[in-house]
């Protein structure tokens, strides 16, 4: 099976202006001034602990997501750690997608319902008419996390095999982590693709134990500030997330909504007659414009 770079928690493409000269200070001062005021202040970070200068530009641990919590570059000791957030991140998506993603989907929906009146049509039995939608629903979950289970094959197999080599050797490409009481409870990532100067914002997820302290937003707060650094004009972010929240994430943000699609091909699926049948995700598409282009 083909493995391409998958896609599933979070891609971003931070899109370079047409031209690529670097902005004057004060106009990048300015720049980072009006990105910050998109969010809450958040308190101010501890003083960075003397050492090379971190290549996403923005400064040492980064601004703390709340009391305690900070974001800094990733460390090859935090490779499991950040590969486990990744992988209970994931695995959320299987019932997700099998049983909430279903009210995205109308039209499997009315498929269902003319199946359970066939069955009922030809049986005329109450009874196997009402298991039908627990079969139906079974075969969801079986086909979601059949899918699932393969895209974090491909994925753990890519780039979240060597985070260091993937993200923190190549230019224009980097890792966050956000840290807890020096544990990793987030992650994050960047990654430029110089054939159409476009950086993706990737794998962004964090430890379920410690959602609703902000950590999500500011792990969010930093791709920006690395994209304005870097002197990107936009924003795009690409999702198939299914809950609300994500949604309400990437809005509070300052992202706008531009557009969704039902044909999104994730990593690991087949195409299979009956993987279209049970198997279904909503990728959409958001973008955020940093400054004219």
């Amino acid at each position: 099976m083909h493995c391409g770079p998958p896609d599933m928690v979070c891609e971003t493409k931070i899109v370079a202006a047409e031209d690529h000269e670097a902005l004057p200070g004060a106009k990048k001062d300015v720049l980072l001034t009006a990105a910050g005021g998109m969010w809450p202040p958040l308190p101010a970070a501890p003083p960075p602990a003397p050492g090379p200068q971190p290549r996403d530009g923005t400064g040492g641990a980064g601004p703390p997501a709340g009391r305690g919590v900070c974001i800094r570059e990733f460390r090859a000791a935090e490779q499991e750690a950040a590969r486990r957030i990744f992988y209970d991140g994931i695995l959320e998506r299987i019932p997700n997608t099998a049983f909430r993603g279903l009210r995205q989907h109308p039209r499997t929906q009315l498929l269902y319902a003319l199946l359970a009146a066939f069955c009922f049509a030809v049986t005329r039995s109450l009874l196997l008419t009402c298991l039908v939608p627990a079969g139906l629903l079974a075969l969801r979950y079986y086909y979601s996390r059949k899918v699932i289970l393969a895209y974090l094959e491909c994925a753990l197999h890519t780039d979240m095999a060597d985070i260091e080599q993937y993200y923190m050797k190549p230019p224009g490409s980097c890792f966050w982590v956000a840290v807890l009481d020096g544990n990793v409870v987030g992650i994050v990532a960047a990654r430029a693709h110089e054939e159409d100067n476009t950086v993706e914002l990737l794998r962004m997820s964090v430890d379920s134990r410690f959602r609703g302290k902000g950590i999500a937003k500011a792990l969010g707060r930093k791709v920006l500030e690395f994209a304005v650094v870097h002197n990107y004009s936009a924003v795009v972010l690409g999702t198939t997330a299914v809950k609300v929240a994500a949604h309400k994430l990437y809005e509070s943000l300052g992202f706008r909504h531009m557009g969704a699609s039902d044909h999104y091909v994730l990593p690991g699926m087949t195409l299979s007659l009956a993987e279209r049948l049970f198997f279904q995700v909503r990728y959409h598409r958001y973008r955020l414009q940093l400054r004219e282009e």
